[in-house]
């Protein structure tokens, strides 16, 4: 085999569902059709969030970050699922899949990151509402995106630079629709310790995220119950509601998936394939879906745009 980029492999495989190869195209469907959803649901978001001044207030800048890094997590993914499931192509070159694992994990990190601090939004919302529009201004708002791009970029970064130093011997299949770093790592015939060492310290970073915003909802929880009225307490919560949603959306089927390959005996690789193209389609997907339903602000500003279109 020739070399590319210090790998003995020309290209790597990528996995559609196993078993149902007969039915990529019509599997291509509903995927062609959550991608559509997303991309349009979270422009939609940008856009509405950019053109009402009235939304220009921090808890929907950060909403503009969330709905940035679904579109991220979309665009990543988006190639090499139509590839395989229209066209049905399964080759990448391990330069293109280098690329894809940095971004998804990036804006995957970028993500965690958001609903954390949106979470300590909700917490200073609820804790200190007089003091809330005098802590988070727009300037902190713009310098706290800023620090959590940067922290995507930093931890993401040396992913790809660690897996073109190993090498890849015979194996080249993936596990996946797309490229995982921990995917390709396994593929190597060298030493990938390193590797592993740094993967295991990203996925704690993400599992200290979740582990953050559920401390804030405790304290959130702990303010909302020292609340004296019960429709003051319900009307604290219900703005806590979408963040919430979007919260177990992201982070159930990474802890899914982390379960099963730790715990589970038996693991069906279906099964694990199909948890794994949810965590990548759902989220861009119900987010801007869940945002639009609970957030009466921005839902009377996407109807009010829909109907000015309309009766044009």
């Amino acid at each position: 085999m020739s070399v590319l980029n210090n790998s003995e492999v020309k290209y790597f495989l990528l996995t559609g569902i196993p078993g149902l190869e007969h039915a990529h195209m019509w599997i291509s469907i509903p995927i062609c059709f959550a991608y559509l959803v997303a991309i349009l649901g979270n422009c939609t978001i940008l856009f509405i969030l950019k053109t009402e001044p009235s939304l220009h207030e921090p808890m929907y800048y950060f909403l503009a970050m969330l709905a940035a890094s679904d579109l991220g997590l979309s665009f990543s993914s988006l190639p090499t699922m139509l590839r395989i499931f229209l066209f049905n192509a399964m080759t990448i070159s391990p330069d293109a899949c280098f690329v894809q694992e940095f971004f998804i994990h990036g804006f995957t990190v970028m993500e965690s990151s958001v609903l954390l601090i949106m979470s300590l939004d909700c917490f200073l919302a609820i804790q200190s509402p007089l003091r809330y529009s005098s802590i988070l201004t727009s300037s902190r708002v713009a310098k706290i995106g800023i620090i959590l791009a940067f922290r995507s970029l930093i931890l993401v970064l040396p992913f790809p630079c660690t897996l073109r130093r190993l090498k890849y011997c015979e194996k080249n299949l993936l596990s996946h629709s797309y490229c995982l770093h921990q995917d390709i790592m396994k593929l190597a015939c060298s030493d990938n310790k390193i590797n592993f060492i740094y993967g295991f310290f990203v996925a704690l970073c993400t599992m200290l995220d979740f582990s953050l915003i559920v401390l804030s909802y405790v304290l959130i929880l702990k303010t909302v119950l020292s609340i004296a009225s019960l429709a003051e307490r319900l009307k604290a919560l219900n703005t806590c509601v979408s963040h919430i949603c979007a919260v177990i959306i992201f982070y159930v089927p990474i802890i899914t998936l982390a379960a099963m390959h730790r715990f589970a005996k038996h693991k069906s690789p279906l099964v694990i394939i199909l948890i794994a193209d949810i965590f990548l389609l759902v989220p861009p997907l119900m987010n801007p879906i869940v945002y639009c339903v609970k957030t009466r602000h921005i839902r009377e500003k996407v109807l009010g745009k829909v109907v000015n279109i309309c009766l044009r």
